[in-house]
């Protein structure tokens, strides 16, 4: 019986769009452990997509741990939360969308907007339509492994339709169980263009699975345990 982690057809990557390291500060996967589990599940790319930091990323990407690490940034705005992909650096997270999108754009990054409907989490989906119609957006999540309510998904799935816009797909893990729970099998890519024209060839592929533990709440300069 064939042992390994699966294959997949010449030119084709599985990519998990959105997850979080340690640097995060509400995860507990270390960059280790992140390699281990996408080896062992065969994903070929990760996002690494930390809250407001990108240092653990771009770390990462200066290893060889095994799996191509896409530098990204999950941005806390005051209209709700947007990723960056294909970052260089980091965008500070006390400023208003329109900023950090342009500051996504300005990098060369593409515009990721992760579980637009949720209302559990910080959310642009009210938004989502002015900033589609604007050509705000490059990617709609269409599928967050975290969502517990299909219907949540499949309404991000059907607003990215009805605007013409791919769809991303993202373990949004926490803990190294949830990595590889949503992913993307797509064309290979070399940098944010082609990854974005690969998009209109990509499979999305997803199954729920809960929230790790999360630290509790800390003080200002209070240290993580």
């Amino acid at each position: 019986m064939p042992t390994g982690p699966p294959q997949w057809p010449a030119g084709r990557v599985r990519v998990d769009c959105h997850l979080h390291t340690v640097a995060s500060g509400d995860a507990v996967l270390t960059l280790e452990e992140l390699a281990d589990r996408a080896r062992a599940t065969g994903l070929d790319a990760v996002c690494v997509t930390d809250h407001n930091v990108t240092h653990a990323a771009a770390a990462a990407a200066e290893r060889d741990l095994g799996v191509r690490i896409i530098v990204g940034e999950e941005i806390r705005t005051p209209d709700g939360d947007v990723i960056g992909l294909f970052l260089t650096e980091r965008i500070p997270y006390v400023l208003p969308l329109t900023e950090v999108i342009g500051r996504i754009r300005a990098q060369g990054g593409l515009v990721y907007v992760p579980h637009p409907y949720d209302g559990i989490r910080s959310s642009m989906g009210r938004l989502l339509p002015g900033l589609c119609a604007a050509g705000a957006v490059d990617i709609i999540e269409v599928f967050n492994a975290k969502i517990a309510d299909p219907a949540l998904n499949a309404r991000a799935a059907a607003i990215a339709a009805a605007y013409g816009l791919p769809g991303g797909a993202g373990s949004d893990a926490h803990d190294a169980p949830g990595v590889g729970a949503a992913y993307l099998e797509m064309p290979d890519f070399d940098g944010p263009a082609s990854f974005l024209a690969g998009l209109a060839d990509a499979r999305v592929t997803g199954e729920y699975r809960d929230h790790a533990p999360r630290y509790p709440r800390r003080a200002p300069n209070e240290p993580r345990p």
